[in-house]
């Protein structure tokens, strides 16, 4: 087993004792009073919690670049035209050519 598959299951039976061992009622104020069990309130945080956290670690999207230089002609009969991010000096094109 992973460390990941042993620590889901540790945090699983965690929550799922406490779960079980608030089921009381308590008051408390959503917008006003409301009589809710301790169990729902627990669950519903721990819920808003995991989504939470999924949504903050998941990989971000990723800008793709075009990593070819366009500005490079494909045919050399096709004359070249120098762009403005082009570190290369025409001695340097020159050689290359």
């Amino acid at each position: 087993m992973t460390f990941k598959t042993i620590f889901i299951i540790v945090v699983s039976v965690l929550v799922t004792i406490i779960l079980m061992n608030n089921t009381d009622e308590v008051n408390f104020w959503i917008f006003g009073n409301a009589r809710l069990p301790k169990l729902a309130v627990l669950g519903v945080m721990f819920g808003l919690g995991l989504i939470i956290g999924f949504m903050a670690g998941r990989p971000r999207n990723k800008i793709l670049t075009n990593s070819s230089n366009t500005t490079e002609p494909l045919d050399k009969d096709q004359p070249y035209i120098k762009g403005d991010h082009d570190p290369l000096s025409d001695e340097d094109r020159d050689y290359i050519r």
